[in-house]
């Protein structure tokens, strides 16, 4: 295989590349919706927006979303929290930790942490009902 191709077919991009949000969704491993969810919920996160509606994600739209990913499903904070550490201390923001460090905690984690990101995600999932209920409501 090519030393270019990351996926069958796909071309490297170089680091400082805009990507599409499939390709994020990919890399980050975080379904496009939330992704989009997640736009919704915090200012900071603002993607470039091209014709129809498509999405284009600098490298900073990247590193907030793996910090966004990072502090929700690794360290346990609920969107509230973490809208209010991106509002009160932006630059004190701890680091998302890599795929590997990941992999590493998560087998070293009780069976209740899995649990808290669960309820974590039924509890996005809720809003996501609930910003659904409210848009059919208007119409």
């Amino acid at each position: 295989m090519h030393d270019d191709l990351d996926a069958p077919g796909r071309v490297r991009k170089a680091p400082t590349a805009f990507r599409t949000i499939s390709e994020v969704a990919e890399d980050l491993q975080i379904p496009q919706h939330v992704l989009r969810f997640w736009e919704t919920k915090f200012a900071q996160l603002k993607p470039l927006k091209r014709g129809g509606g498509r999405r284009y994600y600098r490298p900073e739209d990247i590193a907030l979303l793996r910090r966004i990913g990072n502090l929700l499903y690794t360290q346990g904070y609920t969107i509230k929290g973490v809208q209010r550490l991106l509002r009160d201390n932006a630059s004190e923001l701890p680091e998302p930790q890599d795929a590997e460090a990941d992999a590493e905690i998560e087998a070293a984690m009780p069976p209740e942490a899995g649990q808290a990101a669960l309820r974590q995600a039924v509890a996005e999932l809720a809003a996501i009902a609930d910003e659904l209920r409210a848009l059919v409501e208007r119409k």
